[in-house]
């Protein structure tokens, strides 16, 4: 790869676009471009470099377009190209390559709604993960750079923090963990239509559902209530408002990575079944 391409790369972290970084990293027999050629995939479908044209680069150039709908990610794409598919496709002969593809450029945001004991930590463990953290609170004293020195924070009344926060996107990791039931409600509901990578909410099963019931009244829609994991973090019986962030952060590099959360998350519900008692990571 040459030095154009890297400062290319850098270019993308500096403006904050996003884009999709293709390397192929393994070639066997012949392939149209050999190992280390490089690859960058804009969300309009243009590209810069090329992996090596044709029926493999289309189908990398699709699944690249897929990683920049979901907002981050990375995956390795396995293509075997058959002689007489090749044929077709313009080459002297099959081969075989793997195409390693990753979204750069664009940073992963989390967004934390509740600058107490949780959120603070949340802020520093989501920080040491490499998340751009943002902070929200309507409380000075909790919502402050001394406090909080990881990130940004914002401090405003709940109804101005979308104008504060930073533009959600495919990447945004939200959060919420503020006071109490009421301003967690508020929240949710500011988030209805926004895009994003994840969106979660702390709290016991009860206090949940006693918040659904809420919104669902007032009109939010059941697919957004859905899409909140409920409750947030990963089941590993945390307590301590720091244990608590770990968890949380566990679950965001599982959805940031394509982990299996459905099994990571398993062991709650057969906690939960197997007790007869509700569910908290609390």
């Amino acid at each position: 790869m040459d030095i154009g391409f890297t400062r290319r790369l850098a270019e993308l972290y500096e403006e904050g676009r996003a884009a999709v970084f293709c390397l192929v990293v393994e070639e066997a027999g012949s392939t149209p471009r050999s190992m280390g050629s490089p690859m960058l995939v804009y969300p309009d479908g243009r590209i810069e470099g090329s992996v090596g044209g044709g029926i493999t680069e289309k189908h990398v150039i699709d699944r690249a377009l897929e990683l920049l709908r979901h907002g981050t990610g990375s995956t390795l794409y396995k293509e075997t190209l058959a002689a007489s598919e090749a044929a077709l496709d313009g080459a002297a002969c099959g081969g075989a390559m793997s195409v390693y593809l990753e979204v750069v450029g664009r940073t992963r945001d989390l967004v934390i709604f509740g600058a107490g004991h949780v959120g603070r930590a949340l802020a520093q463990a989501g920080h040491a993960a490499g998340f751009a953290v943002t902070v929200w609170d309507d409380r000075e004293e909790f919502a402050n750079g001394t406090n909080i020195p990881w990130g940004s924070v914002v401090c405003c009344p709940v109804e101005e923090a979308m104008e504060r926060l930073p533009e959600f996107h495919g990447g945004t990791y939200a959060v919420i963990v503020t006071r109490g039931h009421a301003q967690d409600a508020d929240v949710v509901k500011l988030l209805e239509d926004r895009p994003a990578a994840y969106m979660g909410m702390i709290g016991s099963r009860r206090k949940i559902a006693f918040v659904r019931e809420r919104l669902l009244a007032q009109g939010v829609s059941e697919a957004h209530m859905d899409r909140i994991y409920q409750p947030v973090g990963l089941p590993i019986k945390a307590e301590t408002p720091e244990e608590i962030a770990v968890s949380i952060v566990a679950e965001l590099i599982a959805v940031a990575r394509g982990g299996d959360l459905e099994s990571l998350r398993s062991g709650l519900k057969r906690d939960a079944l197997a007790k007869g008692q509700e569910t908290s990571i609390l």
